[in-house]
């Protein structure tokens, strides 16, 4: 996604100047290192986490684009660098815009995740932003972003943005396969987008047209109806491609997990597309697209019998240290309960040949907010951030607020008892909520059990 936006401003040289942090790998050097003499170029060979580096690509900038970050599934495997990475980057770029003489005359463009709103499976397949945020048990990637994310829209900044990205078509997606293939269910949903299109969304945002109304908010970043599919959907398109004719017969049905992934259809990204007018193609057209830049390896990958693959490629992977069937046959039960309910219901899922997905249609179902969604914002008031807060099973312990006010903080309790700030923005248009319960111990049961707002995603 980086690459892309950085290759939208080369052709946009007429009106931009451009300065990348790039960490200088000896990957990104051979890539990036061609564009260092370039005009109105300038690379700053650094780290996210070194305040110093971010400052000096801050100073004079009129946007910032955080866009670099650690995520799944190498942000699974080293957590703690996950969020030395994800929270430190965050915090420095909001310093170093805090430090320059004018940080009014800053825009920042912040990078969000759906993972921070988690197992969506159908029926409650369709999301848009205020839905509430339901982390995945175990996925500290999106722990470490729901942070960052708060940090932003609290953040105090007169211009800022949160834009949540989606799963990302790129041609490298087949360059590794991870045992996370199998941690997403076969009826999950995923609302795609491509690289170039998140380039092209990224690059628009920081043209002049851009109205005032699209600051201070959080949208969701989706390819929409024709980037609209299933686990299992794509997963039988994607390897046609590589010449497996039918996935079934190289994996098993009940390698992949039936629950704590995430994913879901937009309700809401036709907004950010008719602000960006990002989008182009389809999943079709850029699978097409894929297939006929397929590297040798994988072309010649339609010329090995399925027994073979299933054998040596697909089962390894679904029987490795991070995979389904390891926790299965290790009896590991915490992950088990996790991905799957219980053992026992693992047990039941079906093989392939008795396995019927069904057709997923049907209007949106839309989740309740707790409030008045057709109340302008600029009339909100107390009673309605009291309203919300019942619905979330607490209360907002203000008693008062200026009508409108959507960033200054007001003082709530949830229905553990925890008192925390936050602002109406945070709440009502990000699907925040306590702080002190985000998400360790996984307390979901418990949670739904008080707060209706959230026991519409866990039960």
């Amino acid at each position: 996604m980086g690459l892309e936006v950085f290759k939208q401003f080369l052709d946009r040289q007429d009106r931009f100047d451009i300065t990348a942090l790039v960490l200088p790998t000896k990957k990104d050097k051979k890539i990036i290192s061609a564009f260092e003499h370039l005009p109105g170029v300038k690379i700053v060979w650094g780290d996210l986490t070194n305040y110093a580096d971010v400052l000096t690509c801050v100073i004079g900038s009129d946007y910032v684009l955080h866009v670099g970050g650690m995520v799944s599934p190498m942000a699974d495997y080293h957590p703690e660098l996950t969020t030395k990475v994800n929270l430190g980057s965050i915090r420095n770029i909001i310093a170093a815009i805090r430090a320059q003489p004018d940080p009014d005359a800053v825009k920042l463009i912040y990078i969000g995740t759906v993972a921070q709103t988690g197992d969506r499976n159908p029926p409650i397949h369709w999301g848009r932003t205020g839905d509430p945020i339901k982390i995945s048990v175990y996925d500290n990637y999106a722990i470490t972003k729901t942070i960052a994310e708060r940090e932003v829209i609290e953040s105090g900044l007169k211009y800022w943005v949160s834009l949540r990205q989606t799963g990302i078509l790129y041609h490298g997606i087949f360059n590794m396969l991870d045992p996370i293939m199998f941690h997403e269910p076969l009826n999950g949903v995923f609302e795609w987008v491509t690289a170039k299109d998140s380039g092209r969304l990224l690059a628009n945002a920081c043209e002049e047209d851009v109205p005032e109304e699209f600051w201070r908010r959080i949208y969701n970043i989706g390819g929409g109806e024709k980037y609209r599919t299933t686990n299992l959907e794509f997963m039988d398109m994607t390897f046609e491609v590589l010449g497996v004719t039918d996935i079934r017969k190289v994996t098993e049905a009940n390698w992949f997990a039936t629950r704590n992934f995430h994913g879901q259809w937009y309700e809401d990204s036709d907004i950010l597309e008719n602000y960006l007018h990002y989008r182009s193609g389809s999943v079709i057209d850029f699978l097409n697209e894929f297939k006929l830049n397929l590297p040798l390896k994988l072309r010649l990958s339609k010329y090995i019998p399925a027994s073979f693959i299933k054998k040596y490629v697909m089962k390894p992977i679904a029987y490795s240290e991070h995979g389904t069937m390891y926790w299965i046959i290790n009896n590991i039960k915490d992950r088990i309960s996790a991905f799957f309910g219980s053992m026992e219901k693992w047990e039941k899922i079906p093989a392939w040949e008795n396995l019927n997905p069904e057709k997923i249609n049907g209007p949106a179902m839309r989740l309740n907010h707790g409030y008045d969604e057709n109340k302008p914002s600029s009339d909100w008031n107390i009673n309605d951030m009291t309203g919300a807060a019942h619905f979330r099973g607490g209360e907002c312990i203000s008693t008062t607020m200026k009508t409108g006010d959507l960033a200054t903080k007001l003082k709530w309790r949830c229905a553990f008892n925890h008192d925390f700030e936050a602002s109406p923005t945070l709440v009502l248009l990000g699907g925040h909520w306590c702080p002190d319960c985000l998400p360790a111990p996984w307390n979901y049961e418990e949670e739904a059990k008080r707060n209706a707002f959230f026991a519409q995603v866990w039960n």
